[in-house]
């Protein structure tokens, strides 16, 4: 039901999951096992796989905790976005990657639950694509010393508060790994 006109495909959006911003987040193995089910599915499906790769402070290009966990591994045809943001939006070629595809509906991984997916998912649902956030399949780091609530609590907040989400002619929800539709 995306606002997008000629954009009936879906996308699996895999979002920093690299050494330096998975190490030490809970269920870690958990949540890249869950994200190596739908790369496998999507890929079988013939949907799209997107990875995002951020840069920054902490994360410098072509250093070892920039790359991406070596449990996942991304084939030379899928496209890999190279962001500074937050929102995998921004200032990157997403949107012309996935409108090239005629994706209108995206699926969202990844990390970290309160920063850069929390980002994506709005900055999607604003530009008009329907959004779904797999529950189980993303993760944060622990920033409790900093006032933040423990990490399960933020993961948690996200699936629910995702849950309701709401917009005209757009649709966001949230869904377990094992019920994840692409063709939905």
């Amino acid at each position: 039901m995306t606002t997008l006109t000629d954009r009936p495909h879906t996308a699996l959006l895999v979002i920093d999951v690299q050494v330096g911003v998975v190490a030490g987040a809970p269920h870690r193995d958990d949540v890249i096992a869950n994200i190596n089910t739908l790369v496998a599915k999507a890929r079988s499906e013939d949907v799209p796989v997107i990875w995002v790769q951020h840069s920054g402070e902490g994360l410098a290009r072509d250093t070892d905790p920039w790359r991406y966990v070596p449990e996942l591994t991304r084939r030379d045809e899928e496209p890999l976005v190279h962001k500074e943001f937050g929102d995998s939006f921004e200032a990157t070629d997403l949107e012309a990657l996935l409108a090239e595809r005629g994706v209108g509906r995206l699926i969202v991984t990844g990390a970290q639950s309160d920063a850069c997916i929390r980002s994506t998912l709005h900055g999607g649902f604003v530009r008009g694509y329907d959004v779904t956030l797999v529950t189980d399949a993303h993760t944060t780091e622990d920033l409790s010393a900093y006032g933040a609530p423990a990490p399960e609590q933020v993961i948690a907040h996200t699936n629910l508060y995702w849950g309701f989400q709401r917009a005209p002619g757009r649709t966001a929800g949230t869904v377990e790994t094992g019920k994840v539709d692409f063709g939905a």
